[in-house]
């Protein structure tokens, strides 16, 4: 494996950006069931095939409109939801995505009384935490679950996503893993490996994968982003 430049990790996430929950001013660290809801409603938006811009435009269009909330989702309705979604650029699939929003935040009221921590905390390992997600509605495949888990790995003890597709990419541009590895679980404790030894906190390791999945998003070789450039896609 290539020999890493000391500080290389954090040197991305300050080059790149870290996590996209704070760049949308989420505020992950304390658990709080808002704050987490919030970063819940961004990943179900960036899940989708369409670019980070309409997606965090769509996002900044929920928060102008204070529907941050599952039962502000459902006292919104279909055609709000519809218009919010349109101004922020998700036309596209605005219809199917009002209707997701609505399926999906019912089940959480139902199931979880409208609190993430609540399906966390009956989850019983990394696997049913992850299953429990899409239980919550149709639409909800791993793209959406790895981008919303990933950013609460370190704060939620079963958010134990393995890396995602563009992150390996990175990881392996950059060499922080082989070129030819295919061991998920492997990758992941290298990438862990690389963040200690940067002495950086491990609760912060998710602005490193966050970083890595900037830097595979761009998918240029040796091209980083600034931490003001325009947020992408979360894939």
């Amino acid at each position: 494996m290539p020999t890493k430049i000391t500080g290389q990790a954090a040197r991305l996430v300050e080059e790149c950006g870290g996590r996209y929950s704070t760049e949308l001013g989420i505020d992950l660290a304390r658990s709080n069931p808002d704050e987490i809801y919030k970063w819940f409603l961004a990943a179900l938006l960036f899940g989708a095939r369409i670019s980070g811009t309409i997606a965090v435009r769509s996002y900044r269009e929920f928060e102008q409109a204070a529907v941050l909330a599952p039962h502000r989702v459902l006292d919104a309705g279909w055609d709000r939801l519809v218009e919010i979604l349109d101004r922020g650029g998700y036309a596209r699939y605005d219809f199917k995505t009002a209707t997701k929003l609505l399926d999906v935040n019912r089940a959480l009221l139902q199931q979880y009384k409208g609190d993430l921590n609540l399906l966390h905390a009956a989850a019983t390992d990394c696997l049913d935490l992850q299953q429990r997600l899409k239980n919550l509605g149709k639409g909800i495949g791993d793209i959406t679950v790895n981008i919303f888990l990933r950013e609460l790995r370190g704060i939620w003890s079963k958010a134990d996503p393995p890396p995602s597709e563009r992150a390996i990419t990175a990881a392996k541009d950059l060499g922080f893993v082989p070129s030819d590895m295919h061991d998920a679980p492997r990758m992941l404790e290298l990438l862990q490996d690389a963040w200690r030894a940067d002495r950086m906190a491990p609760e912060a390791f998710a602005d490193f994968e966050a970083a890595l999945v900037r830097y595979g998003t761009k998918g240029t070789k040796g091209t980083k982003r600034r931490r003001n450039s325009r947020i992408e896609t979360g894939r």
